[in-house]
């Protein structure tokens, strides 16, 4: 095992398969991902590595090829995104030309399924939307985010949240030494409003299998956002895709690749 103060390294794998890196314009090739797997789980036993899925083109069973390969290295945490196309990009144009085929949604749904089923018979814990991990090893930082806790970031880029704002430090290196030297905070502050929280609160919620506390809700937000988010969550829990468990609002199984799209109904919006 490595000495290191380093204790965890997240490895962007995306894809085992060659085509697939060229595709998505990867800097790395295949051989080079499994190499540095390999290299890696000679000194690290918290590793994580991420994947990506509905890639035009890919088959469930190539899909699930890619699965295997991750698992075969003995990996605790994989984290896994739908493939999503940014314009100006290489791939953007290639789809608006037609050279390449869009990425669709039921595919996309498809290897989520494939996923979630794989992994939890292998003992992950699928405890966020993109988020397997074995026990003891789920993402200490990521989970802070999901749970609303406060943190402070250092340097150039980094963000802050106390519970009531949050802070981002200017990017620039050389003003962000400078106002450091003078004795300023180099930063841009935004107070969240009430709205602003619950709907945070809602969007990180769902996407964990901590849930949206009802409890929680009527504590900080107030009885009007308990019936509120009530109103709003039974049509879901009609359809089967919420339930509530305990008091608490979470997504079934069959609503969990839905869950942003329904936290966006969830949402407080215009009701002043």
């Amino acid at each position: 095992m490595s000495k290191s103060k380093v204790n965890r390294l997240s490895i962007g794998i995306q894809s085992f398969f060659e085509d697939d890196l060229r595709m998505m314009n990867r800097a790395h090739n295949s051989a080079e991902a499994q190499k540095c797997l390999e290299e890696a789980t000679k000194y690290f036993d918290n590793i994580s590595l991420d994947l990506i899925y509905g890639v035009p083109g890919m088959s469930n069973e190539k899909w699930k090829k890619n699965i295997e390969k991750a698992l075969s290295f003995g990996v605790p945490h994989i984290s896994s995104y739908a493939l999503t196309v940014e314009p100006k990009t290489a791939m953007g144009k290639m789809i608006q030309t037609g050279k390449m085929e869009a990425p669709k949604d039921d595919v996309a749904q498809e290897h989520f399924m494939i996923l979630v089923e794989t992994l939890e018979s292998k003992g992950f814990i699928h405890y966020e939307l993109s988020n397997f991990g074995k026990e003891n090893y789920f993402s200490k930082n990521n989970s802070a985010y999901w749970l609303g806790k406060k943190y402070m970031g250092i340097g150039p880029s980094a963000h802050s949240y106390n519970g009531i704002s949050r802070s981002w430090n200017v990017s620039n290196n050389i003003i962000y030494l400078k106002s450091i030297q003078e004795e300023k905070l180099p930063n841009e502050l935004e107070t969240l409003s009430e709205a602003d929280r619950y709907n945070e609160y809602i969007m990180t919620g769902l996407r964990t299998i901590w849930g949206v506390s009802l409890d929680r809700i009527q504590a900080e937000f107030g009885q009007i956002y308990l019936n509120y988010v009530h109103k709003q969550a039974q049509k879901f829990i009609d359809d089967k895709l919420l339930l509530v468990e305990n008091g608490i609002l979470k997504p079934t199984k069959k609503g969990k690749f839905l869950t942003d799209g329904i936290a966006s109904d969830l949402f407080w919006v215009n009701l002043e």
